[in-house]
């Protein structure tokens, strides 16, 4: 059985942290569909691949090609606030 974008993406954006769920990844996801209008698929995919790799979501996003260096810049200065 397959899952499902969302399923991914809410796993992630509920993954447990030091001091419980990991609201900061809530809030990537939501800036990736909202500002940067990246597909439910293509996040889902992001986050499988930064899993495996142990990597980054953002340069992983970019290392597959789902955003461009602009949008990866975006990325990294919404992260920094």
């Amino acid at each position: 059985m397959s899952v499902l974008p969302f399923e991914i993406i809410e796993q992630y954006q509920l993954e447990e942290g030091e001091r419980g769920p990991n609201r900061r990844n809530a809030h990537l996801i939501y800036f990736l569909q909202e500002e940067l209008c990246l597909a439910p698929a293509a996040i889902a995919m992001a986050i499988r691949y930064a899993k495996q790799e142990n990597g980054p979501l953002p340069m992983v996003l970019w290392h597959y090609g789902l955003v461009s260096l602009e949008q990866l810049n975006q990325i990294l200065d919404w992260l920094e606030n």
